[in-house]
């Protein structure tokens, strides 16, 4: 399942497309969608924001679709008039006169006014968002120390949504290996300094996967910028210690770490 980071960079290539560009047709698949098609055309995008996994792309109206892709949702940007060949069902399409985009097989989708945008209950329950660039690493560890987190164990606190928005699996992993902490702690167990090295982890991570993944460096000698550490690397040798990577599953989830060096 795609995490934060891999939303993001969908929102940019969905803004890239039709971002400010006035809307010449809008269709959706929902019947109880469909009334808004004709007040959104002649609209245009103002920005496509990202909560975790959930996107919201704000009209010039002030009106805002809520999209969440859960398992098989995906977004695709077309040119305008091309018609792709997929099995996929089609729930959303938002068309200017150069670029398409077209929302697929997502059954999560709603049209909010600004004052239901305050009360969702999604938007309510999840947490700040990693990648928002407000968001820093005292923010973090203040959540950390909060009644409501410090005594999770952070094999299910790291894909809590309501922590924070946009952690997934292979961050859940690579957070853990680079800070060296096995998945059974609790924020109420560490150090001052475990403390805030895992909430620049926190948000490093992230934003570094946000930025390269994906990304190659030719003068680098494992190529791309970012990497997996431990993330579908079992049986490895561990970067920091040589030991062998494990995996296991940890809230019903694949979790790799290397018992060497976390402790």
């Amino acid at each position: 399942m795609p995490e934060g980071p891999e939303i993001r960079r969908a929102a940019d290539s969905l803004e890239a497309a039709i971002k400010g560009k006035p809307l010449t047709e809008v269709w959706f698949a929902f019947p109880q969608l469909a009334p808004y098609s004709s007040q959104l055309v002649g609209q245009t995008v103002t920005q496509i924001e990202t909560r975790g996994k959930a996107l919201l792309t704000h009209f010039s109206n002030q009106l805002t679709l809520y999209s969440h892709n859960q398992l098989y949702g995906v977004w695709r940007v077309v040119e305008t008039g091309d018609e792709p060949q997929t099995t996929r069902v089609l729930r959303v399409k938002l068309q200017t006169a150069e670029k398409t985009v077209l929302l697929y097989s997502a059954s999560d989708i709603e049209m909010l006014t600004p004052e239901q945008l305050t009360t969702h209950p999604f938007l309510q329950r999840v947490g700040p968002d990693v990648l928002d660039v407000r968001l820093t690493a005292e923010d973090v560890k203040a959540r950390l120390l909060s009644p409501r987190f410090r005594n999770r164990q952070f094999s299910g606190l790291l894909l809590d949504q309501a922590f924070l928005a946009g952690l997934g699996n292979y961050l859940r992993v690579e957070i853990l290996w680079e800070v060296a902490l096995a998945a059974q702690h609790k924020a109420a167990q560490l150090s001052e300094v475990q403390l805030d090295a895992l909430a620049q982890a926190l948000l490093a991570i992230p934003r570094l996967s946000y930025t390269t993944r994906g990304v190659v460096d030719d003068n680098k000698h494992h190529g791309a910028l970012f990497r997996f550490k431990v993330f579908h690397r079992e049986g490895k040798p561990c970067e920091r210690c040589g030991g062998a990577i494990e995996r296991t599953h940890l809230s019903s989830r694949p979790f790799y770490w290397c018992p060497g060096c976390q402790k």
